[in-house]
């Protein structure tokens, strides 16, 4: 097969030419080629050439001009030119080996069938050559396309070597399985069950970005229901695992969290990119196991998992080398309000609760109300049907007391310097406390949040804590 036509463009040619000066043979190779019959458009590509791939990118790179950035990674024997809005990596054409106790391989030069036989899937193995005797010829010895047209994922050689050697590999066939909703052929995956232990000699940044780019898929679920299935998430993430199952008393069981957790995930996901909120998705029942009781009477309960969700954000974050900046506040925060805007709708929506939910929230209000409303996942259409009313409401609400009381991005009409000011005091706790009542006034809707009345109100409780005016 010839793809002369997909890749008959400025940058292919002068690579082939560069590589055809310096006698060397020259593919594109990986994602870019499958990306080519996905009909995906990327700026990134890979090229293999016999030979030295630092030399090849630096060739490329002076034939460019000054409008082109070279970058050697001579430990690495690669290089990457930076070209306009593309991203050209150079690699010569090697075979590897493996040690047990390590995912980096030993590395030889190579011929372009060894570094073919290299690569984790059959179809990021495909080469086109861009020689110009060939120019846009397809080597596919493993019959990649082939698979691509199958929707099917697969190791070009023995799954187990494959896996055994870099297991991150495994995480990778799921990533994949997810971004393009292929099948993991059942060789493949086996493999990965049987190989699942290995997963433990990959860092935990390694991990993350893999995960990271399943979050960000279409439909996430199917990626975190592979890595169960395969016995990797009990390894890698045992608080998400520990929701998994359904426990019975009295002939009283209650839904499985995890698949619950997964369909909250995958609502989300059709509402927003905002691969934070989609990590609160998949956090916001984590504290559920270890908040399960049996209540004779109410049945099954999860008391306050929200807040204990919450608390344990922090933890989860460090132990995964997740960023432990305001990311992790954000999710933690939407993890313990998850539940408010539900319980301000079943218990009446009251301006008051939607004031106070505002102002908890911030900026992130509306954040919240999306995963609540991804967080309807019942059988009952009525009780869907109902719950959704009331968040129709509350946003309702939400607009009406915004435009009239400003709660979202909430400031005092009184500071600390004018309560100083006005009794004549040195700072002190009375201040925070005349200011929390003010606020909370503002939020009962005792008073409007307008300076004038908020220092009226500051006035007539000020007898409470012992002040007299003294600015007069």
């Amino acid at each position: 097969m010839n793809l002369r036509q997909d890749i008959d463009n400025e940058i292919f040619h002068l690579i082939g030419d560069v590589a055809d000066e310096l006698g060397r043979e020259a593919y594109v190779v990986g994602g870019y080629v499958r990306d080519i019959f996905l009909k995906r458009c990327s700026t990134d590509i890979d090229f293999v050439t016999v030979g030295s791939g630092i030399e090849l990118a630096q060739k490329v790179s002076e034939r460019l001009g000054k409008k082109s950035h070279l970058s050697v990674f001579a430990t690495y024997g690669t290089a990457q030119v930076k070209w306009k809005n593309l991203e050209l990596e150079f690699v010569g054409a090697r075979r590897e080996s493996y040690s047990r106790d390590s995912r980096n391989p030993i590395v030889e030069d190579g011929t372009l069938d060894d570094d073919q036989k290299r690569r984790d899937f059959t179809i990021n193995a495909m080469a086109i050559c861009v020689n110009s005797s060939r120019f846009g010829e397809l080597v596919d010895p493993f019959n990649g396309i082939v698979d691509l047209h199958k929707k099917i994922i697969q190791t070009p050689l023995d799954p187990d070597v494959t896996f055994s050697d870099d297991p991150l590999r495994m995480m990778r066939a799921i990533r994949f399985a997810t971004q393009l909703e292929f099948e993991i052929l059942d060789e493949t995956f086996n493999a990965i069950v049987r190989n699942r232990d290995r997963i433990k000699i990959i860092t935990k940044e390694r991990i993350n970005d893999e995960l990271s780019k399943i979050i960000r898929s279409r439909k996430p679920s199917i990626g975190f229901d592979l890595l169960e299935k395969s016995g990797l998430l009990e390894l890698i993430f045992p608080e998400l695992y520990a929701l998994k199952g359904v426990d019975t008393m009295e002939g009283r069981g209650h839904k499985d969290n995890f698949y619950h957790t997964l369909q909250v995930l995958d609502n989300i996901s059709e509402t927003t990119d905002n691969e934070w909120l989609r990590w609160a998705a998949l956090l916001h029942d984590v504290a559920k196991p270890a908040t399960k009781r049996f209540d004779p009477k109410l049945g099954w309960t999860f008391h306050n998992h929200n807040y204990i969700g919450e608390k344990m954000i922090p933890r989860i974050f460090r132990k995964m080398k997740l960023p432990a900046n305001e990311k992790m506040k954000y999710v933690a925060k939407l993890v313990g309000m998850h539940m408010r805007p539900q319980s301000i709708g079943e218990e009446g929506v009251t301006d008051s609760a939607v004031r106070r939910m505002m102002f908890d929230a911030g900026d992130d209000v509306d954040d919240l109300m999306l995963l609540a409303e991804a967080d309807v996942t019942s059988k009952n259409p009525n009780k869907v049907r109902r719950v959704l009313e009331n968040f129709k409401l509350v946003r309702q609400r939400m607009v009406e007391l915004e435009e009239k009381d400003r709660i979202r991005n909430f400031q005092p009409p009184i500071d600390g310097l004018e309560i100083m000011r006005v009794f004549g005091i040195e700072p002190c706790n009375t201040i925070g406390q005349l200011k929390d009542r003010i606020k909370d006034a503002i939020l009962d809707g005792v008073i409007p949040n307008e300076h004038d009345a908020a220092f009226d109100f500051m006035m007539s409780i000020a007898h409470e804590y012992g002040l007299r005016r003294e600015d007069m």
